[in-house]
């Protein structure tokens, strides 16, 4: 049964599952894999680490689906049309075929299919390039499921936010109240950056999540789908979205919490683990045995699944809007195929690539975000938007070679520049300045 519309308003029950279907959009891979090997990595830090975390994960998407809200869907709206179209056209690749949804089919493949086929070991050589067979059907398996679920946008209410993210709340409340349950080993001393900048080191581990990235994305699909079903009016698109934001962030938030206080707890399940995904794992085995790889796999192909079908919808609503000459259809089929086609590089690999990027566009994304709340301030909204933008891409390309590898000690001098945040205090000066511009005075009118 769809949304009910009465005098375009949604029931309770409705509003809920619009905001189980946002919670598990955002629910994807980078969601279950970061959060535990961050606590593990963190031990005695791990206060400030999550804080920062949430802030990037829970807090910077939850305001960038109100800033869409508040926008009606127009977040770049003040850009230059080209401009707008290039920064939203590097964000949907990015969270669609490029890094996030074939991310989407590695992570389940590697915890929801891997265990249980530890003795299938097929190899394809093409040439110089090396395919792992298992992996190869699993992942184009996944996506042609996701294919079938995205090419029903108007459905996507009741096949994700009323079927199957009840079930994935389900189990995710039952492995979180495990992990404050069961004995745990003792809190250990922090690593690495973590000894250092525990709260900065956070907030950079919440950009792997992509999610402030995909709520600009989600946020217009979420408009569009209560478009859809009658509701039209901006006010109450607003009101519904902004109700959905709340739920996903306190579903995202609960589950941040169980898995952070799950790798810090570890103890010497975690030892020489590479990533969250193995330490989930290794934990679940550890303490339920084979139910418990069941179960993890259940959670994880679940949330790995809402999610990758929320972006290939979005994805491709866009890509249609932008070259409607190709439809909604042909999209969906065509991304879907391009993200089995990438899921195949390797998840260390995919993960490896993605951090330079991320750490470049994060800064535009966050001060797009920022601006849209005050636009309203703003003497001169374009102008201020356009600046401030700008600022924050320059200095986001010096933290993204910097995490490529390239030596940029010539910033040195930059505060946060060790933290990889050097866009954080140029972005926020520019922002007062434009704050503080006056408008011209008016010119008088002729006769």
């Amino acid at each position: 049964m769809g949304i009910i519309v009465q005098n375009k308003q949604m029931t309770i029950g409705d509003t809920v599952g619009l905001g189980f279907m946002t919670f598990a959009f955002f629910l994807g891979a980078g969601n279950l894999i970061f959060p535990p090997f961050a606590g593990n990595l963190a031990g005695d830090n791990m206060l400030p680490a999550m804080i920062g975390f949430l802030l990037t994960a829970v807090g910077m998407p939850l305001i960038g689906l109100i800033a869409v809200a508040k926008s009606n869907g127009k977040v770049m709206g003040l850009l230059p049309a080209a401009v707008a179209t290039v920064l939203a056209v590097v964000i949907y690749l990015i969270i669609g075929p490029v890094f996030a949804a074939p991310r989407t089919g590695l992570v389940a493949y590697e915890i929801g299919a891997k265990p249980f086929i530890t003795h299938v070991d097929a190899v394809i050589q093409l040439g110089s390039l090396s395919l792992n067979l298992p992996q190869l059907i699993y992942t184009f398996g996944f996506f042609v499921i996701t294919m079938l679920v995205s090419l029903y946008p108007g459905k996507l209410l009741d096949s994700v936010g009323k079927v199957l993210t009840p079930v994935l709340i389900f189990l995710l409340v039952g492995l979180a109240v495990s992990v404050f349950i069961l004995p745990g080993a003792e809190i250990g001393a922090p690593q690495g950056e973590y000894a250092q900048y525990p709260l900065s080191k956070g907030i950079m581990e919440g950009y792997n999540t992509m999610d402030t990235l995909a709520s600009l994305i989600f946020g217009m699909l979420i408009i569009d789908i209560l478009r859809k079903k009658g509701i039209t009016e901006p006010k109450l698109q607003t009101r519904y979205l902004v109700r959905a934001a709340l739920i996903a962030a306190g579903g995202l938030a609960f589950v941040y919490l169980s898995l952070f206080y799950l790798g810090a707890t570890a103890g010497d399940i975690a030892k020489g683990v590479d990533n969250g995904g193995e330490l989930l794992t290794r934990y679940v085995t550890a303490e339920f045995g084979p139910v418990g790889v069941v179960l993890l796999a259940s959670v994880v192909t679940l949330a790995c699944l809402t999610t990758a079908v929320g972006l290939v919808s979005a994805c491709s609503e866009y890509f249609n809007e932008l070259l409607p000459k190709i439809s909604y259809r042909t999209w969906v089929v065509s991304l879907s195929l391009v993200c089995a086609v990438v899921a195949n590089v390797g998840l260390s690999q995919l993960i490896q690539i993605s951090i330079p990027v991320l750490v470049t566009i994060y800064p535009v994304a966050i001060a797009l975000v920022l601006v849209t709340f005050l636009t309203s301030l703003f003497a001169r909204p374009a102008l201020s938007h356009r600046v401030v933008l700008s600022v924050a891409l320059v200095f986001g390309v010096i933290d993204g070679l910097k995490a490529a590898g390239v030596n940029m000690s010539a910033f040195d001098f930059l505060p946060l520049h060790a933290e990889g945040m050097a866009w954080v205090l140029p972005t926020v000066i520019t922002v007062v300045v434009c704050l503080l511009v006056k408008k011209g005075p008016q010119q008088p009118q002729s006769a």
